[in-house]
């Protein structure tokens, strides 16, 4: 098992951040049994264990838990934020 891996970038908490797996895991169990039993942190321990057993890819046990700590955070894509590259050029015969 592969409990001592780290994440590419470590989840911030306050007073205290997730480095490793393991600190990942401590984390959880810690939690108080109200917190603990809900559905998202249930699927962030499965995501957790999924990537200590089968030596999967970090990210998914991070998506995890920052899924089971923001809840109640959906991210929606507005068109208004995307810039066009092609609204900025002229074409030659344009200019003058």
């Amino acid at each position: 098992m592969l409990w001592d891996r780290g994440f590419a970038d470590p989840i911030e908490l306050p007073g205290k951040n997730l480095i490793t797996l393991r600190d990942a895991a401590l984390y959880i169990t810690k939690l108080p049994k109200a917190e603990h039993d809900t559905e998202e942190w249930r699927a962030a321990m499965q995501a957790l264990l999924l990537v200590v057993e089968h030596g999967g890819p970090t990210i998914f046990a991070r998506i995890g838990i920052m899924r089971a700590l923001n809840p109640n955070v959906v991210r929606e894509f507005t068109s208004s934020r995307k810039d066009t590259h092609w609204g900025q050029r002229k074409l030659k015969r344009d200019r003058k």
